[in-house]
């Protein structure tokens, strides 16, 4: 991708006129039925605050090249995959970066550290100090690692088998595991300071 072709990729809040492409990039790179209208539509619901949207979407052309979604820190809750003991932000001001793509041919210019850049001015505008997000280990050359390290991350706990669920009774198809997905899930947070 040229400097100029990069210049060209829009940032935009996420909203519905966009669910269709969302769902195609994401079932492309992160498995059959990772997103679906029902649970994406769930999911944008949880990115307000104070009439604020923390996920966002980004297009070149009429592409879509990638997208951040981030349930605002008032609207999700904690589950058994969250160690909040060994967080040193409160949870209730811990805002999580649900899922996050971009498209494999703009992978590694610099739209998936845009989108959280975003996603965080966002989310500390709608009051949250920290952000929490389950990063899968399975990734390409660990890629997803290597990202949220890249821009702050730091581990709190590593989860075996983070999406089995998902795969059993949700219909996920993960693209590295042949059968039930396996895959460990780093429980990673990014403090806004």
């Amino acid at each position: 991708m040229t400097a100029a072709n990069l210049n060209s990729v829009k940032y935009l809040p996420l909203a519905p006129e966009h669910f269709a492409d969302v769902i195609r990039l994401g079932n492309e790179v992160q498995g059959e039925n990772y997103l679906m209208p029902d649970t994406l539509k769930a999911m944008y619901d949880k990115s307000w605050h104070n009439n604020i949207n923390a996920s966002l979407v980004s297009y070149c052309g009429n592409d879509i090249v990638g997208f951040r979604i981030t349930y605002a820190h008032s609207q999700w809750q904690c589950d058994k995959w969250c160690s909040p003991e060994l967080w040193p932000v409160a949870p209730e001001k811990v805002c999580y970066f649900k899922c996050n793509t971009v498209s494999p041919a703009m992978q590694g210019v610099g739209i998936g550290s845009t989108l959280l850049a975003k996603s965080v001015s966002a989310a500390k505008a709608q009051g949250a100090e920290a952000g929490l997000a389950h990063i899968w280990l399975s990734s390409p050359g660990n890629s997803a690692f290597k990202y949220f390290s890249k821009n702050g991350g730091e581990l709190i706990k590593k989860h075996p088998n983070k999406w089995r669920y998902e795969s059993i009774h949700e219909g996920y198809d993960c693209p590295v595991c042949p059968e039930t997905c396996e895959c460990e899930g780093a429980e990673m947070l990014l403090r806004f300071s």
